[in-house]
Parts: C-alpha cells; sequence; structure tokens
C-alpha cells in the first residue's frame, strides 16, 4: 500500500505536488478554524449553563437552610382554651361578632361558625388572622346577599396539628 502511494505521488508533476499541498495545508488550517470556532462557541454555553446552575444551587442551599432552620425551630405550644373560644375572641377583635349568629364546638379543635350578614373582605381578613394563629379553614358555604360585598357563611374551622 505504501509503495502504491509513494508510485502515484511520485507520477505527478511537481506543479500537481505543489498544488496538493497547498490544498491540502488550506483544507486542514480550514478544518482546524472550523474545530476552534466550534470549540468557543460551546465554551460560551457552558459559561452561560455555569452561571445559570451556581445561581441555581445559591437559591437550593437558601431553601435548605430554611429548611433547616424551620425543622430546628420549636413547635408551637397548643393553645389552652378550646377552638370555640379563640374563634370567638378573634371574631370580637374583628369586629364581626354582631354578624355572628352562632358558635358550634364539634370538639376541642374543630368549630362550625355561621355569619348571617358580613362585608366578605373582612370575612377574608378574619380567615387570613385565624391561619396566622394556626386554626385552617376546612370547609366553607358562602352565599352572596342582594347587598353588594354582603355575605353569609357557614364555615368550619380546624386547629391545624403540629408536624
Amino acid at each position: 500500500m505504501k509503495a502504491r502511494l509513494r508510485k502515484l505521488w511520485e507520477s505527478r508533476s511537481p506543479r500537481d505536488r505543489v498544488m496538493i499541498v497547498v490544498l491540502s495545508a488550506v483544507v486542514g488550517a480550514l478544518l482546524y478554524l472550523a474545530l476552534v470556532r466550534a470549540a468557543y462557541q460551546a465554551r460560551t454555553q457552558l459559561g452561560r449553563s455555569v452561571s445559570e446552575l451556581r445561581a441555581q444551587s445559591l437559591r437550593l442551599d437558601a431553601d435548605a437552610n430554611e429548611l433547616v432552620r424551620a425543622r430546628s425551630a420549636p413547635a408551637a405550644p397548643a393553645p389552652q382554651s378550646d377552638l370555640r373560644t379563640q374563634v370567638r375572641a378573634q371574631a370580637g377583635a374583628a369586629g364581626l361578632a354582631g354578624a355572628l349568629l352562632r358558635i358550634d364546638a364539634r370538639d376541642a379543635d374543630q368549630a362550625q361558625v355561621v355569619f348571617g350578614s358580613v362585608a366578605f373582605a373582612d370575612w377574608l381578613a378574619w380567615v387570613a388572622t385565624l391561619q396566622a394563629q394556626r386554626i385552617r379553614l376546612d370547609t366553607a358555604r358562602i352565599e352572596a346577599l342582594s347587598t353588594p360585598g354582603l355575605v353569609s357563611v357557614t364555615a368550619t374551622f380546624a386547629r391545624a396539628k403540629p408536624q
């Protein structure tokens, strides 16, 4: 094989040999430049990916630290009063006691409230206040009244269980 290639090379004129060498050098240089350009583009894309991954890593680290902090925090103490008393007190503090028709305690950790005519925005704010005290809205039936913004509400609240 080597002898055949040598014979083919020697059969070419000196001018053809120079042209073949020059064309081979140009093709090799173009291939090298294409390779370098592709590598540079890949490097740029990877650099952007690394920046994004670093940012995600920092967010995940912050989330993990927050989770560790939350898990190590002491559990909220169990309230001493029953839920019915606590809900009635919060309704009075929010100015909703006049609209409150009835509070029934199903057990120490569950209560049902009935409002006759209450402003919907005030009721939502009151529910948010209860949720901040680890009392969650379990079920609710809300009916719009003929006066805009007023509703009648029947809702069940439950004390959130410690985790």
